[in-house]
C-alpha cells in the first residue's frame, strides 16, 4: 500500500471518530428537545371566551413552555368532563358543577379529572324574560314555563337558586340549544336559564332589544356557585406534573393578554374559525370577562383560586340539587398546588369605575 493512500485512510479514520459522537448528539438532539403534548377539550364551540385558550396558542405561550397545545371546541362541560375522563383528551375546560357530579355518580371510575385552576369564580348562569311579560324578579317565577336544554348547568343549578330565594314551584319545558331564545320570543315559555353572555347575545340577534330583557344573574342572587374551570385527567397529572404547572404559566399569561386587548384576543377566535361574528365575539368576551372572571368574588379570592368554606357548600349544594348518587367531597375535586405564583396570578384588570 503507498505512502498516500496509507494517509488517506488515517485521515478518514480520524475524522469518523471526531465526527461520530456530533452526529450521535444530533440525533439525540429533537427528542430531548420534544415538547409535550397536550390535547385540550374546550365546553362549548368557539365563542370570544374561547380566546383565553387559543390566544396562548397562537402567540407562542405554550410554546416557550415546550408545550405542543391543540384546543378543540366542544359541546357541554358534560362531555368535557367526560372526554377528559377517558382519556380522549388530557385536559379539558368545563363547569365546575359537572365535575361535582362526574365525582359522586362515578366515584370508582379511574381517571377522575381534577379542577387545577378556576377560570369562572362566578357562574355565569342567569335567568331571563321579556320585561314585557312582568317577570323581573326571582319571586315572579312561581308557577311559570320556564325553558332550557336538558343539560343546562342553570338549570341543573335551578333548585340551588330557588331555594335561596323562596320560589315556589315551576314548570320546565326542554329544547335543543339553538332554538331557547327562539321558544322565548315568540312566547313558548315565559323564561329561560342561560349562561349571561351567551343568551343575552342571542336574544338580541332575535330582534329584542337590551332595554326590553330582564336577566336575573345567580350570583346577584344569593347563588355564590363557582363557573368553569380547568380540569386534568389524574393519570395525566401523575405522569406530567410539571408540564401542568407549565401549562397553567402559559395560560396565565395569555389570559393576561386577552383581558388587556379583548378586540386582538377575539381577532384569534375569527382566525380558527372564519364564520364568526368578530364584533359579537369581542362583546362575549367583554361580558364573560365583566360578569364571570374580574368579579368582586375572584378579586378576593385570587385569580385562578377558590375559597375551601365556599368550595364545600358548593359541593353540598350541588350533590342536593343535582340528586347525586353520593355526597361530594370537596378536596377530591380541587388541586391547587399547580397554580402559578400568587405574583404571577396578579392579572385582573383594575375594576370598572
Amino acid at each position: 500500500m503507498t505512502q498516500p493512500i496509507r494517509l488517506l485512510r488515517r485521515s478518514l479514520l480520524a475524522a469518523t471518530l471526531v465526527a461520530a459522537p456530533v452526529l450521535g448528539l444530533l440525533a439525540a438532539a429533537p427528542a430531548m428537545a420534544q415538547d409535550t403534548a397536550i390535547k385540550f377539550q374546550l365546553d362549548w364551540r368557539f365563542e370570544g371566551p374561547s380566546a383565553f385558550f387559543l390566544l396562548p396558542v397562537a402567540q407562542g405561550q405554550f410554546k416557550a413552555e415546550k408545550l405542543n397545545v391543540t384546543i378543540d371546541a366542544g359541546n357541554g362541560s358534560g362531555n368535557a368532563v367526560n372526554r377528559v375522563a377517558s382519556g380522549t383528551y388530557d385536559m379539558g375546560f368545563a363547569d365546575l358543577a359537572a365535575l361535582m357530579e362526574f365525582h359522586a355518580n362515578n366515584p370508582t371510575a379511574p381517571n377522575k379529572p381534577v379542577a387545577v385552576m378556576m377560570v369562572y369564580n362566578n357562574t355565569p348562569a342567569a335567568v331571563f324574560s321579556l320585561k314585557k311579560t312582568g317577570i323581573t324578579r326571582p319571586a315572579d317565577l312561581a308557577g311559570k314555563k320556564l325553558g332550557a336544554p336538558v343539560f343546562d348547568a342553570g338549570r341543573r343549578g335551578f333548585p340551588i337558586f330557588q331555594k335561596a330565594n323562596g320560589i315556589g314551584p315551576v314548570n320546565w319545558v326542554s329544547m335543543d340549544p339553538p332554538l331557547r331564545e327562539t321558544m322565548l320570543v315568540k312566547g313558548d315559555v315565559d323564561a329561560i336559564t342561560g349562561f349571561y353572555f351567551t343568551s343575552l347575545l342571542n336574544l338580541e340577534q332575535r330582534g329584542v332589544k337590551a332595554e326590553d330583557i330582564a336577566v336575573q344573574l345567580y350570583p346577584q342572587h344569593g347563588v355564590k356557585l363557582y363557573g368553569n374551570a380547568i380540569i386534568v385527567g389524574e393519570e395525566f397529572l401523575k405522569k406530567n406534573p410539571e408540564a401542568v404547572k407549565a401549562f397553567l404559566r402559559a395560560f396565565t399569561k395569555g389570559a393576561k393578554a386577552v383581558m388587556a386587548d379583548p378586540k386582538a384576543a377575539t381577532a384569534i377566535v375569527k382566525e380558527r374559525d372564519g364564520l364568526v361574528n368578530a364584533e359579537l365575539e369581542e362583546r362575549r368576551l367583554r361580558l364573560a370577562i365583566d360578569s364571570a372572571i374580574a368579579t368582586p368574588d375572584a378579586r378576593a379570592e385570587g385569580f385562578g383560586a377558590v375559597a375551601g368554606p365556599r368550595l364545600a357548600l358548593m359541593a353540598s349544594q350541588v350533590a342536593d340539587a343535582y340528586a347525586t348518587k353520593s355526597r361530594i367531597n370537596p378536596d377530591a375535586i380541587w388541586n391547587g398546588n399547580f397554580l402559578p405564583a400568587k405574583a404571577e396570578l396578579n392579572i385582573l384588570p383594575a375594576p370598572k369605575k
